[in-house]
């Protein structure tokens, strides 16, 4: 049996993925577009349980859901979803001085994620989640 298409190409898919997200955010290096996304993962993770992490995960390519899981403590318990602002700060604080996530970080990944995956199973998996999940992934301003 071929190895499956999902996995021939992750590197290039990879690579893809951080070039789309770093023109939407307007970064200067990959590595900067790295950490925004890792970041937005990380926070957007802390607040799910083992179950529905891993519900969100399965929908993203390879490379991404390895990077949405990668050091996850699944012990740990979820924290609470705070308004748009407070996540950001949150995302923007991920690694200090090694973070030049932009004000939009979140509605940028969300639309990088969302040209990478089937909108209408990421819609279905969301829609499993709490109301402030479905928020959090909003490609546009909220409020």
């Amino acid at each position: 049996m071929p190895i499956p298409m999902i996995y021939q190409h992750t590197g290039d898919d990879f690579e893809r993925f951080l070039a789309d997200a770093k023109a939407r955010a307007d970064l200067v290096t990959r590595n900067q577009t790295f950490t925004m996304v890792e970041a937005v993962f990380h926070v957007f993770r802390r607040r799910l349980t083992l179950e529905q992490g891993l519900r969100f995960a399965l929908l993203l390519p390879p490379v991404l859901r390895a990077l949405f899981i990668d050091g996850w403590a699944a012990e740990d318990a979820p924290r609470p979803f705070g308004d748009r602002e407070t996540l950001t700060r949150e995302v923007q604080a991920f690694r200090g001085n090694h973070n030049f996530a932009p004000d939009t970080a979140i509605a940028v990944v969300a639309a990088a994620v969302r040209a990478v995956v089937d909108g209408d199973d990421l819609d279905a998996v969301l829609a499993g989640l709490p109301p402030a999940a479905r928020d959090f992934w909003a490609t546009a301003p909220l409020g």
